[in-house]
């Protein structure tokens, strides 16, 4: 019970990150969407752009301008030939407005 207890308190202090399928996550069917835009946007139309249909849940950020609110972050993968590339988006949840994107990055995994 108490290696248990401690394992259960370890992932907290770590910080689980999980991925999910887009249906699991809020705002991670938006993501998987958005994710195959932004590499169109940057590279133009491709036939060989793929995405991955999952999500990864990263840990929140705090709103700048105001700390007693959070961001969520999801973290997508998508593919253009052989070009890796990581693509964040910062969602903003609240009952007014849900899946509120509030900014993205890309970024491509390479050996320059």
């Amino acid at each position: 019970m108490i290696i248990i207890a401690r394992f259960l308190i370890l992932l907290s202090l770590v910080g689980i990150r999980s991925v999910c399928h887009a249906a699991d996550i809020p705002c991670a069917a938006r993501a998987t969407d958005r994710a195959k835009q932004l590499l169109a946007f940057h590279f133009g139309p491709d036939d060989r752009i793929t995405v991955d249909k999952s999500a990864k849940r990263l840990p929140s950020l705090r709103n700048p301008e105001d700390p007693a609110q959070s961001y969520e972050v999801l973290e997508v993968w998508g593919y253009i030939y052989k070009g890796r590339y990581r693509m964040r988006f910062i969602y903003f949840n609240s009952p007014a407005s849900s899946c509120l994107l509030m900014g993205e990055e890309i970024l491509e995994y390479a050996r320059p």
